[in-house]
């Protein structure tokens, strides 16, 4: 049984999944084996213009490292050169990812989630860093990238005490874009990735480089940013295609290039 799969039975969307439903998708080597290629696989691949994340079994998106592996000295195995923890976190991504989170987001699974671009989670879903509680550091993003997404003195909060967050309130305070019902977060997902795959894909990627450093740059730096986004979206022919759609009162045909 493959640990990670991929699927693309959605035009232009990929969906990865991680798959040890018995272990609560905890992350091993292999499944940090897997999903570094995983990404690999995705963001070579023309025809993909979007990603989802998600879990196997409907009861935890990840439980975050697997535990049996670090106890048995094997930590370093839950890192990739390219991804870093589960081959994933910090690897380098210019697609759209979105992480599909029905059930729990623990620790390393909190983290995965925080390192895509969106969530979509269930409503009976949690988010929690819990590192604390084991004399650990959320230190795959969680420490930092929470901070990014809610209020910092919550943030503050959740990384001090473990504590769980629910979805209703993650979407309250804009860690969760949608919450939908049990068991549809892979649907949803699908769902704003459509959206997302609505538009001109090369363009999506060079704005969301840009807004991926807004918090890392001055005005001046991310305005030079984005002019130089812009320079290389001018070049596609979907650049021509976007206005020559408008006055002709048709649909754009996007071709990714």
């Amino acid at each position: 049984m493959d640990v990670v799969t991929v699927t693309t039975n959605v035009p232009h969307v990929a969906v990865v999944t991680i798959n040890r439903p018995d272990a609560r998708n905890a992350v091993n080597g292999e499944v940090a084996a897997a999903l570094d290629a995983a990404v690999k696989q995705v963001e070579n691949d023309p025809d993909i213009w979007a990603a989802v994340l998600t879990g196997a079994g409907g009861t935890a998106f990840s439980a975050g490292a697997d535990l049996k592996e670090v106890s048995k000295g094997n930590i370093d195995s839950l890192y990739t050169k390219d991804g870093q923890f589960a081959g994933f976190v910090k690897h380098p991504r210019d697609k759209v990812w979105i992480a599909a989170v029905d059930g729990f987001a623990l620790a390393g699974g909190c983290e995965l989630a925080l390192a895509c671009d969106m969530i979509v989670a269930s409503e009976n879903s949690t988010f929690a860093l819990p590192e604390v509680t084991r004399g650990l550091v959320a230190a795959a993003g969680g420490v930092y990238r929470i901070v990014r997404a809610i209020p910092r003195a919550l943030a503050f909060e959740l990384i001090a005490t473990g504590e769980r967050l629910p979805a209703p309130r993650a979407a309250e305070l804009g860690l969760v874009n949608r919450v939908v019902p049990q068991g549809e977060a892979l649907a949803g997902a699908l769902e704003l990735a459509q959206k997302i795959c609505a538009n001109a894909p090369i363009a999506v990627r060079e704005s969301l480089k840009v807004a991926r450093q807004a918090l890392d740059h001055d005005d001046d730096a991310l305005f030079d940013m984005g002019l130089e986004a812009q320079e290389r979206v001018k070049v596609t022919e979907d650049f021509r295609e976007g206005p020559l759609a408008f006055i002709e009162k048709r649909a754009p045909q996007w071709k990714g290039r």
